[in-house]
């Protein structure tokens, strides 16, 4: 193959004289032509070729062309023609020399290597950039699986680096290679587990970047910033950074918030304790009151009103008429199971805003309310008894025996 293109170089050179007998001046006059002849011709791509291919993308619809073609993969792109004019053109220079010209085609061939993965590397990080644009790929963990082919290219090109230092096919070092697999395996142990779990968490949807998740095993409680091959990052609410493998994201459980602001309303699920010494039939102006006031339907028979069986009532038509819990999810108002510490009474509604702090100021105010209008229904909240509170008693009962 590489005949077809030295044979006519070398006629020319002996039609002009240079090659009749091979010197060191003929040598460098060969050679310094082989250089200038790479560094025009990289020289012509970069000044005619590129802005050519540029001005063409730039005037199509699509952008993903205007990722391909710009000056980074362009300029990696040239990177390739040197090597390629040096290898097949340093027989000319070196007819005589076979070990020099192996050397130095082995250097041309390393340098061409090289340059090809850089050229790969700068090509999967357009396509990150591209997905990235996307709206459909734009949330997607896919940063690990470009990671991997990166990964991939690499020791592709570390065996083909090494076959031509020691001049073996490079089918013989994969064989050799596969004879260590399991050394190789506990070495890419986080990179094919990370893979792998990258893969399962994309295909599920299980995680995006800018998801707010918790996972309390690993400490973690905030955005995800980034989904690579082998480490996912959480910045939690108090500006810390927690890294996760992917692969625990699959095997162990993990609460991802993306559902609650999708659906635009956040839970509340709080109770208090009611005391139940507290609880009592309603009296009879308390029920004529609560009649009129709504809280007791005309149906009920008197019987039936319990004061705190009222209080539910009355937080049920309280949840309907605020603005800021949403009226078209669940909404409840439930007795727990009664303890020693009282009788629960929880809440369970949702918010209108998913945001911490509205959140966190809505659900204060509703149970500011709910503990200021207790005592209306002649009830009170649990609190066990502090120190004080024997103190005090103590106190009043010797003022008791003193008088």
């Amino acid at each position: 193959m590489e005949n077809q293109y030295v044979e006519p170089i070398a006629e020319l050179l002996r039609q002009v004289g240079l090659t009749e007998q091979i010197t060191w001046q003929t040598q460098a006059i060969v050679l310094a032509g082989i250089l200038l002849l790479s560094w025009l011709t990289a020289v012509l791509f970069r000044r005619l070729v590129i802005p050519a291919l540029q001005k063409i993308s730039s005037q199509t619809k699509v952008t993903w062309d205007d990722h391909l073609f710009k000056d980074e993969i362009m300029h990696d792109l040239c990177r390739l023609l040197p090597p390629l004019i040096w290898y097949v053109l340093l027989p000319v220079a070196f007819p005589d020399q076979p070990v020099l010209l192996s050397i130095l085609r082995k250097g041309s061939l390393i340098y061409l290597i090289v340059a090809a993965l850089v050229l790969v590397r700068s090509f999967l990080n357009t396509l990150y950039e591209i997905s990235n644009e996307h709206e459909t790929l734009r949330n997607r963990p896919l940063k690990g699986i470009y990671q991997m082919f990166k990964l991939i290219a690499v020791c592709i090109g570390g065996i083909l680096i090494i076959s031509i230092l020691i001049d073996r096919d490079a089918t013989s070092i994969l064989a050799g290679l596969g004879a260590s697999a399991a050394v190789l395996m506990l070495i890419f142990r986080d990179s094919i587990l990370g893979l792998v779990a990258g893969v399962q968490l994309s295909a599920n949807d299980m995680l995006r970047p800018g998801d707010w998740i918790t996972m309390s095993k690993y400490g973690a409680d905030g955005y995800v910033t980034e989904v690579s091959l082998t480490t996912v990052k959480v910045q939690n609410f108090d500006k810390t950074i927690t890294t996760i493998p992917p692969y625990a994201l699959v095997s162990d459980s993990f609460q991802n918030w993306r559902g609650m602001r999708e659906c635009g309303g956040r839970r509340i699920k709080r109770s208090i304790a009611i005391d139940a010494r507290t609880v009592r039939r309603c009296t009879a102006e308390e029920i004529a009151r609560f009649r009129s006031l709504g809280y007791i339907g005309d149906e009920e028979p008197d019987e039936e009103a319990v004061n705190l069986r009222v209080f539910r009532g009355y937080l049920m038509h309280y949840l309907k008429g605020r603005q800021e819990i949403r009226q078209d999810l669940l909404q409840m108002v439930r007795m727990l199971q009664p303890t020693t510490e009282g009788i629960p009474i929880e809440v369970y509604c949702f918010t209108a805003d998913t945001e911490w702090t509205a959140y966190e100021r809505i659900q204060s105010a509703l149970f500011d309310h709910l503990l200021a209008t207790l005592p209306e229904f002649g009830l009170a909240v649990y609190q066990r008894p502090a120190g004080r509170d024997f103190h005090t008693e103590e106190g009043s009962a010797a003022r008791s025996r003193n008088e």
